[in-house]
């Protein structure tokens, strides 16, 4: 299938402590052979409180000297940290970027139904669209084409992030068809893949959790979301072609974290528009649980009319639908995010 199957967190943790042990033989038989020999510190300090040797009887001149006790060797210990998402233990502010290179994976529809079901939980949440479509202001009941000010003016021109929030279910903030032009403004700028970093530095103790809806591309609005994240949750259609973008989206993701953000990680991938009726979904998820392993997350976003009919009023679905299977598919999800398996390097 072409795809990299992971290695084992515990394969690695063995791997650093074999090093560590070859360190500490290779220091002890490096040491000099007389090393007894010499004084320790304690003891030369003390040979200035001693008598002169003329002022010493005799027999005490002929006492030998006590020897230097042998010297201690050092325990050198393994200092190899794996980069890593946070684990959902760890405190401090999540930012998660949901992302997939490929279109039409429910990325758009996971940053808001997952960010209202952290909300429920009580956590104080931040969406941003940094998707040019802006199909998640649209599913807050906002216009794209009327927002005068958006996330390309706190990208390009700097603006205050807090500028363009939103009061809605959660605290959005909006895109407009600007951000459309926003890789070709920041392409001139120093430190463009930092920009949104340095947006939320203004806004980040205010939140829980921000969630940031990429666009469906491995671009410059894309490698900001990295950047600045602690963690990527990818959204995966369960459909063979659907699956063949993973492998660039990990190539992409060691690069940032080689380069610019060496935190970042993958928190999971969620199988979306899962349809258990057809063999061809299930086949689909057993490839990614077989090349991935736990990171796919256990619970599946299946395949309802209900999704398409939230954002038409405006909603998210637990707010359209909060008794529904769907709505009830997205608060299983947050729970999996917030006390799921440890969150691992994606290598």
């Amino acid at each position: 299938m072409g795809f990299v199957r992971l290695l084992p967190r515990s394969s690695r943790t063995q791997h650093s402590v074999v090093e560590s042990d070859e360190l500490e033989v290779g220091m002890s038989e490096t040491e000099p052979e007389d090393a007894a020999a010499l004084p320790t510190f304690g003891e030369v300090s003390a040979l200035d409180e001693l008598p002169s040797l003329e002022e010493l009887p005799v027999a005490a001149q002929l006492e030998p000297a006590p020897s230097a006790p042998p010297p201690v060797t050092p325990v050198v210990s393994a200092p190899i940290v794996v980069p890593q998402a946070p684990s959902p233990g760890m405190t401090g502010t999540r930012i998660i970027a949901l992302a997939n290179q490929k279109g039409g994976v429910a990325k758009t529809t996971t940053t808001l139904n997952l960010g209202v079901a952290f909300k429920e939980m009580g956590y104080r949440v931040l969406l941003i669209d940094l998707d040019p479509q802006g199909n998640l202001t649209m599913s807050q009941g906002l216009n794209p084409d009327t927002i005068e000010t958006s996330m390309f003016d706190v990208l390009v021109r700097k603006i205050p992030i807090s500028d363009v929030i939103e009061r809605r279910e959660v605290d959005l903030a909006v895109a407009s068809i600007d951000l459309a032009g926003a890789e070709l403004a920041l392409a001139a700028l120093i430190g463009r893949e930092r920009s949104l970093e340095k947006a939320l530095v203004e806004v980040r103790d205010r939140y829980d959790f921000i969630l940031i809806d990429t666009p469906p591309s491995l671009g410059l609005l894309t490698i900001n979301a990295f950047v600045a994240a602690t963690g990527v949750i990818v959204p995966v259609q369960c459909e063979y072609l659907a699956l063949r973008g993973l492998v660039q989206l990990e190539n992409t993701l060691a690069m940032v974290r080689e380069n610019l953000n060496p935190r970042v990680g993958v928190e999971g991938i969620v199988p979306t528009m899962y349809d258990s009726r057809t063999l061809h979904a299930r086949e689909a998820v057993e490839i990614l649980e077989e090349n991935f392993g736990d990171l796919v997350f256990k619970t599946r976003i299946r395949k309802t009319v209900r999704y398409a009919e939230a954002p038409v009023k405006g909603s998210s679905v637990l707010g359209y639908d909060p008794t529904g299977t769907a709505a009830e598919a997205y608060r299983d999800l947050a729970k999996e995010v917030l006390h799921g398996a440890e969150a691992r390097e994606h290598a």
